[in-house]
């Protein structure tokens, strides 16, 4: 099952996509809540290329990396990568009159509801939003 969420962006799609693969930005914006962090990330954006993120509830309880290779990629236009467990995520980027809509579909994973994935998944690109947002 596929799951898709988006998010208009209110900045330039040069910016964007910079804060999308940036590691230093990834850390600023990569989690669900304010509860956990992304002490770190890797990013070699190119096919074939790896990435890692490091997410970690801020409590010390629980943390995980997220971590996956490049399928595809088209410069501020669209990102896919296939995950460790063979799921696929795709990444649109399109600039229009409001700004940049990023459109982000992804596999469901089996052990949260589809609409848990939804919504964590949401909150990040939100908290993504956000930040590019901020930037300017």
């Amino acid at each position: 099952m596929k799951i898709s969420i988006q998010v208009s962006v209110n900045s330039s799609l040069e910016k964007v996509w910079s804060a999308w693969i940036s590691p230093d930005d990834i850390n600023q914006w990569n989690a669900a809540s304010d509860e956990w962090y992304n002490p770190r990330s890797s990013n070699d954006l190119r096919i074939g290329g790896k990435f890692s993120y490091r997410m970690e509830a801020k409590d010390g309880s629980f943390g995980f990396d997220f971590e996956g290779t490049y399928t595809k990629v088209e410069q501020f236009s669209l990102i896919e990568y296939a995950l460790e467990d063979g799921r696929t995520v795709s990444i649109q980027f399109t600039h229009g009159s409001s700004g940049v809509k990023v459109v982000e579909t992804f596999d469901a994973e089996d052990e949260n509801s589809a609409e848990q994935q939804k919504q964590g998944w949401q909150c990040i690109l939100n908290r993504f939003a956000k930040h590019v947002e901020s930037k300017q």
